[in-house]
């Protein structure tokens, strides 16, 4: 019995991490959510290295591995690897540079699908500090991240993993 104190805590805070998704009741398309904690780091270090010294200032200064981390709050409602499901936030590969919105078969808010945002990222910095003050309306539920470093860090690390071949 003591376990149910710890999945309550686990669960509440995986619902105020995450957003409301689609109006249609949108979930994860495979029966298993995805995990809340933060995924093994990519393969070669080096590689990493690399693409985050071609980031421009100051994501090019970030500590990935925080990025990675943090991003663990946004990985129960999204994932980021290419062709990966939309759960109750959309898939987020290719997200720079993309139009709101945009990915097809997920459920956006009327406010979303009205609004010109194209995800760079400054916006998406000041979607991160608090979502519902940056676009009110939209069904995202995550409180924001207070920290800027914390936020440069995601950035980045969104930067480097959801990046298509063509960029």
């Amino acid at each position: 019995m003591k376990l149910r104190p710890l999945f309550l805590a686990a669960a509440c805070a995986a619902l105020t991490a995450c957003s409301q998704g689609g109006d249609s009741g949108s979930a994860p398309s495979s029966g298993a959510s995805a995990p809340a904690s933060a995924p093994t780091p990519p393969k070669d270090a080096e590689a990493i290295k690399t693409a985050l010294a071609a980031l421009p200032a100051p994501y090019n200064e970030a500590d990935y591995e925080n990025g990675r981390r943090k991003f663990g709050l946004c990985r129960s409602c999204h994932t980021i690897e290419a062709g990966g499901p939309n759960m109750t936030g959309p898939n987020l590969h290719g997200v720079f540079g993309r139009n709101a919105a945009a990915v097809e078969g997920y459920n956006y808010s009327d406010v979303l699908k009205a609004s010109d945002i194209t995800w760079g990222p400054e916006p998406l910095n000041e979607w991160l500090t608090k979502p519902q003050e940056f676009l009110p309306g939209n069904k995202m539920t995550f409180v924001g991240l207070k920290d800027p470093n914390d936020r440069r860090d995601v950035i980045a690390y969104l930067m480097v993993e959801t990046a298509t071949t063509a960029e």
